[in-house]
């Protein structure tokens, strides 16, 4: 058995600011014992325009928002998931949403772009990720001391297809920044199904409050179970939530409850 933490923050458009909340909290998450550290979607920069993400982009494999993370899972020995980091895709206007996962060494060794971009529109409330972000076309898992882990990002939840891709996964990473309206009628659901369907612990920091830019994003990170129980979570605010995670329960779930083995392809 071994403990994760979830991080979740409010983020605003400094990133030396977010940077320095960030570091805060994985500290606190490493204290708790915790081998694995995930940080939100969009934690180092909530811009103030959508914009503002693209201004910061960095080259993959450099820039302040990389080395932090890199400095910070070997300064305390642990697997630390960047949320997102706007990364470099060769365009002027739009950066690659990348989630990236650095070992206790600070080596990374896994980068995956958002595949799925969020769109909604309810009258005032409006969001075109396409128009800023290249999205991604590549699932990603990765095999680690603490078993083989799935990455995703916010808006991918709604797509149980792409977890089906990644084969089977001991856990997977949501780091997400949902709104407060699509989250507060969604986000509990669709992770509690995530985690029930693939029989996986579910990993989900996200942000949750108000944001300098106006923003409002609902919270409510947690750690699911892959029996769907919610292990710990926190509402609102900056913080950390931690839970254990425990291979020898999931495999007695997976063989009580073999449904990974009953995956059918069929043509409807």
């Amino acid at each position: 058995m071994f403990r994760v933490a979830a991080i979740q923050m409010a983020s605003g458009p400094n990133v030396a600011a977010n940077l320095q909340e960030a570091a805060r909290l994985i500290e606190l998450a490493a204290a708790s014992g915790a081998r694995i550290v995930a940080l939100p979607e969009y934690f180092g920069i909530m811009g103030m325009k959508d914009t503002d993400k693209v201004d910061a982009r960095e080259k993959d494999g450099e820039g302040p928002i990389q080395s932090f993370l890199s400095a910070e899972a070997k300064r305390h020995q642990i697997w630390l998931v960047g949320g997102s980091v706007p990364l470099d895709c060769g365009s002027t206007t739009k950066v690659n949403n990348s989630c990236l996962i650095y070992d206790q060494d600070g080596k990374r060794v896994a980068r995956y772009d958002k595949i799925h971009l969020f769109g909604f529109d309810m009258g005032q409330e409006r969001y075109t990720e396409e128009r800023t972000i290249q999205p991604g076309n590549r699932v990603v898992t990765v095999e680690s001391p603490y078993g083989r882990i799935g990455v995703s990002v916010c808006y991918d939840l709604r797509f149980p297809e792409l977890y089906r891709a990644m084969g089977e996964v001991d856990l997977i990473l949501v780091p997400s920044a949902f709104t407060e309206t699509t989250g507060k009628a969604h986000w509990d659901t669709l992770v509690r199904a995530r985690a029930i369907e693939n029989l996986a612990y579910v990993i989900a920091p996200a942000q949750g409050g108000y944001h300098v830019n106006g923003r409002e994003t609902h919270g409510h990170t947690m750690i699911v179970d892959p029996w769907g129980v919610v292990l710990d979570r926190l509402p609102r605010g900056s913080g950390v939530v931690v839970a254990g995670v425990n291979p020898t329960y999931q495999a007695k779930i997976r063989r009580s409850l073999p449904a990974l083995t009953h995956k059918t392809v069929r043509s409807w």
